[in-house]
């Protein structure tokens, strides 16, 4: 039988690197023990190691966010190494920058998988301790082409921007289904440089640039620290909300 931390606990879906890994180390800051989902094994295992200096408890969950029952598994997995989950942070996902003309079924599916299925997965691993316990947060990473469509710097296409927009209305609905005791929010992040975004940055910098009005592309621990901030507020009075992180780029 599990013994409950004593910290609090943060679940992080593609955790290896990227904003994943920035929300990590934001919340080890914090005092939060961690368990890490990815399929970036050697990325994976970096990052528990960068964690565990910090002095978080790490959890390693490797495997694909698309595969169901594995991700079932890992969700009992964690209750039974902490016996908690306060925090839930929907961050896998993969890029998808083939038109409706090129794309394949196989492809088309894989993409809601990954970017839509995952989150469903994982809510359903950990929402039924939350309700138990009478608190949690879920923190859904959506994209501003959830509601601006992929635009010229964007790396991905219309199957990314379907299942991000569907990340929206995931959150909007268990927003209401898993109160009062659980809140759901979700993130939109802008430009932000990772290691797929850099490249195609850097070819259209200025023109980039002269976009966002607040003059620079964003960083992971731009979002990290939005994640943060809904993972830790108190009092919290804020559900279903999607916040855009984008330097300004998409005012809406």
């Amino acid at each position: 039988m599990a013994v409950t931390s004593d910290k609090p606990v943060a679940v992080i879906t593609g955790g290896a690197r990227g904003i994943g890994r920035a929300a990590a180390v934001a919340l080890a800051r914090r005092g939060f023990d961690l368990a890490l989902a990815d399929r970036l094994l050697d990325d994976l295992a970096s990052a528990v190691a960068e964690l565990g200096a910090l002095g978080a408890e790490v959890l390693q969950l490797p495997g694909s966010v698309a595969d169901y029952e594995g991700v079932q598994e890992h969700g009992r997995a964690v209750m039974e190494r902490f016996g908690r989950v306060d925090v839930l942070v929907n961050n896998a996902g993969m890029p998808q920058p083939k038109t409706l003309v090129e794309i394949t079924e196989r492809e088309y599916d894989e993409t809601i998988a990954v970017n839509l299925k995952g989150c469903f997965a994982w809510c359903k691993a950990v929402a039924p301790a939350m309700l138990e316990r009478k608190r949690g947060r879920i923190i859904n990473i959506s994209s501003v082409s959830a509601t601006m469509g992929a635009g010229p710097n964007a790396v991905s296409r219309f199957a990314y921007v379907t299942a991000k927009a569907g990340i929206l209305g995931l959150t909007r609905g268990l927003s209401k289904e898993l109160a009062p005791h659980v809140t759901v929010n979700a993130i939109c992040p802008g430009a932000i440089r990772t290691t797929l975004t850099s490249a195609l940055f850097e070819q259209r910098r200025e023109q980039l640039l002269a976009s966002i009005p607040l003059g620079r592309v964003g960083e992971p621990e731009d979002i990290a620290e939005v994640i943060a901030f809904l993972a830790t507020v108190t009092p919290n009075f804020i559900t279903g909300e999607v916040i855009d992180v984008d330097g300004g780029q998409y005012v809406n």
